[in-house]
């Protein structure tokens, strides 16, 4: 089912729209001249999502680095602040992750052996995009389209990957 937003030039960049076809509500969001679409029901709760403020990706290189994409490119959930990237529905750890691990400190009068210095034990390596782990929750996301001067959301089914045979033909 195709879904008129709004015409184009009624719909300018850093705005979004909340749109319904029966009974599902989808979010539409312009980035600089990208359209994305997605769910307005945050998988985490049931929040509505397509209400939460929207952010760029921060990176950070170290204690008071960072930088910061561009566009936004993330929103996140109003009631939980759940963080979902626009174009792929996947939901990033961030506010309501688990906290950081807590290690025991002693002082000791001398250095057991086998210890490791601090700056040689290497970062966990499960960090991803923007220096976040993806979380557990992907919402639905809608291809958007401009057609003929409208911006057109696309909620018919995808077709599904179809395997091909393996091992060849026999």
């Amino acid at each position: 089912m195709k879904i008129v937003v709004s015409r184009l030039d009624e719909f300018p960049p850093g705005e979004r729209r909340i749109v319904r076809a029966g009974r599902r509500s989808i979010g539409v969001f312009r980035v600089g001249d990208r359209f994305y679409a997605i769910n307005n029901h945050c998988p985490h709760m049931g929040g509505p999502l397509c209400l939460g403020r929207t952010k760029p990706w921060v990176s950070s290189a170290g204690p008071g680095e960072y930088e910061m994409a561009g566009e936004e490119a993330l929103v996140a959930c109003p009631w939980h602040g759940w963080e979902y990237d626009l174009e792929t529905g996947q939901s990033f750890l961030g506010p309501g992750e688990p906290p950081a691990r807590t290690y025991s400190v002693s002082v000791a009068s001398h250095v057991e052996e086998g210890a490791v210095p601090a700056d040689e034990v290497a970062p966990p390596r499960t960090a991803v995009k923007g220096g976040r782990r993806p979380g557990p929750y992907v919402t639905e996301t809608y291809p958007v389209h401009v057609e003929d001067a409208y911006v057109v959301v696309e909620t018919s089914p995808r077709p599904a990957q179809v395997p091909g045979p393996v091992g060849g033909a026999s």
